[in-house]
């Protein structure tokens, strides 16, 4: 928008010479004049009126590329400042979020992304639609709006509505914020009992020491009390019939 006032004003001031002059006879007089402060009985030049609105324009556009600028280093500035208590309130970014769909079913799945390219599709998720809201795992009070403070589990993106693009790069931010000791990391709790992991029996136990064993007795005790199937011997005997020759 500014580039089209820019050169709008560049046409405007030559096709009208007759501006320039009455810019040149009374620019004395419009240096003393405070900008934006209407004054009776002097009319400003459209060239003057046009330079001050692109002034605005670019003002509001660095400032608003500062602030992306601070937001993208510090990410997680953003959810401390005005700004986002102003928009979002105490509540979590996807709080009130309902994606536009057709019919009173909603859809089953969330989209796959809701950027592609140079289009933003229409009603965003939570996170796409905002450029502030970044995932980074240092910005641990975003990641923290989409972990279950019971089960410490993420949420599914049907509850949160993000797509899964970004689902999946906050699965792994989650992961390596976890890594990096900024959030818990909850483990199961399971309760056992000694007999379940008991090493009294001889086939887990220690191996004793070999006694005064004679010809044909098993090692384990156990081992001699097992009877193996006749048809089976005799499947290994077959299968083995030309080595057993040797």
């Amino acid at each position: 928008m500014a580039a089209s006032i820019r050169g709008a004003v560049k046409v405007f001031c030559r096709l009208s010479p007759s501006l320039k002059f009455s810019l040149r006879q009374h620019q004395s007089c419009l240096q003393r004049l405070p900008v934006g402060v209407p004054v009776p009985g002097v009319i400003l030049p459209p060239c003057r009126l046009y330079c001050e609105v692109d002034s605005l324009v670019d003002k509001d556009a660095a400032e608003a590329t500062e602030t992306l600028s601070r937001y993208k280093e510090r990410p997680w500035e953003y959810l401390d400042s005005e700004e986002y208590t102003d928009r979002y309130g105490s509540g979590p970014v996807w709080a009130g979020y309902r994606r536009n769909h057709k019919g009173g079913i909603p859809p089953q799945k969330t989209r796959k992304t809701c950027i592609r390219g140079d289009k933003v599709s229409g009603n965003p998720c939570p996170i796409c639609r905002d450029p502030n809201v970044m995932i980074h795992h240092q910005n641990v009070k975003l990641l923290q709006q989409f972990i279950s403070p019971y089960t410490g589990e993420v949420y599914d993106p049907t509850r949160t509505g993000v797509c899964m693009k970004q689902h999946k790069k906050l699965s792994e931010a989650i992961s390596t914020a976890r890594d990096h000791g900024l959030l818990p990391f909850q483990i199961p709790y399971v309760d056992f009992t000694g007999e379940e992991y008991s090493n009294s029996h001889d086939a887990v136990g220690l191996t004793p020491f070999p006694a005064s064993m004679t010809m044909g007795e098993s090692w384990y005790t156990w081992y001699s009390e097992i009877t193996p199937d006749e048809k089976e011997v005799a499947k290994v005997r077959k299968t083995y019939r030309a080595y057993l020759k040797r």
